[in-house]
């Protein structure tokens, strides 16, 4: 006797769900109404004659029972995508999707993807860069670059290099900063911040010691890339994160302004998904992006500081 199953497009919207906490998010990486996830969960919970979500007006969370369920709903996804992926004639084997931050994106990774097309030019490379949790391998991404002080335990992270942090502005905002001294005053300055970054002026102040300068202050953006335009367009001093400004400190639309260079405690790491091993494509084009990543590190150079000291 066959087994009956619910709908599989409702579980597939209860698994988004109850991955994000939220039919809104489920909705956009579904790329249906936040209204067809609600009624999809509402037939299956009928039909399953429990309840699986606590809805309150501004929060929504599993019930024990969705709690428990969601596991083997997501187990079975990744099951069916892991099969898929291994299939011999499977088309999607030519086809690589990547998870990455906009910034990283745009600046590190979209600059070298044409020496990976020169390489193999029948593999196409996607690249998504929303803000969102990657579900490996329900969500179709086979690898992810995230942030992290530490690989996560249970899953395939791969170090691909760290950040060094140091203050930057536009070559005018920075005869600003110059006392009667010639030196540069940090405390006259518009501190940039940017709101999702894990390390930020706080981290940097602790650990070269300036302590007297309060970084609550100044302009905040949610993405670096504006951090780096507003700098540039002499509205302060950003943190700047090598090697994502090099770019402007090649050009000199921004320059170090301080000989104090920190190492980032987080570093950015590649996540592969379940199954990589068994596609040629996906071992190429990871051994690619981890032999980049060993040609930055050890080709980056010093700083160049704006010459006198600076005081805060």
């Amino acid at each position: 006797m066959p087994l009956r199953l619910p709908p599989l497009s409702s579980l597939r919207f209860f698994e988004a769900a109850g991955r994000h906490q939220s039919f809104k998010l489920a909705a956009a990486e579904l790329n249906v109404t936040p209204s067809a996830i609600s009624h999809g969960i509402v037939g299956l919970e009928q039909a399953l004659g429990v309840e699986l979500f606590v809805r309150e007006p501004r929060r929504l969370s599993l019930t024990p029972e969705g709690a428990d369920y969601l596991p083997y709903v997501s187990e079975a996804f990744s099951l069916i995508a892991i099969g898929t992926q291994r299939l011999p004639n499977n088309r999607a084997h030519r086809t690589i999707a990547v998870s990455c931050a906009p910034t990283l994106a745009s600046r590190w990774l979209l600059p070298r993807l044409q020496d990976f097309r020169n390489r193999w030019p029948d593999i196409n490379v996607t690249v998504d860069t929303s803000h969102r949790q990657v579900g490996f391998p329900v969500d179709g991404f086979d690898f992810a670059i995230r942030m992290s002080r530490a690989p996560v335990a249970g899953a395939a992270w791969s170090r691909l290099f760290g950040e060094q942090l140091v203050p930057v502005c536009s070559p005018a905002y920075r005869n600003t900063l110059i006392d009667e001294k010639g030196n540069i005053d940090l405390r006259r300055a518009t501190l940039i911040h940017v709101n999702a970054a894990s390390e930020d002026w706080q981290a940097w102040l602790d650990r070269v010691g300036m302590n007297e300068i309060d970084p609550s202050g100044g302009l905040r953006f949610d993405v670096i890339q504006l951090a780096f335009e507003a700098a540039v367009m002499g509205l302060g001093v950003a943190l700047g994160r090598r090697p994502l400004v090099d770019r402007e400190l090649g050009t000199q639309a921004l320059v170090a302004i301080s000989p104090e260079v920190i190492v980032a405690e987080t570093a950015y790491w590649l996540v592969s998904s379940e199954g990589v091993d068994h596609r040629p494509d996906l071992v190429d084009f990871k051994q690619w992006l981890l032999s980049e990543a060993v040609t930055l590190e050890g080709g980056r150079t010093a700083v160049g500081a704006a010459s006198g000291n600076v005081v805060g």
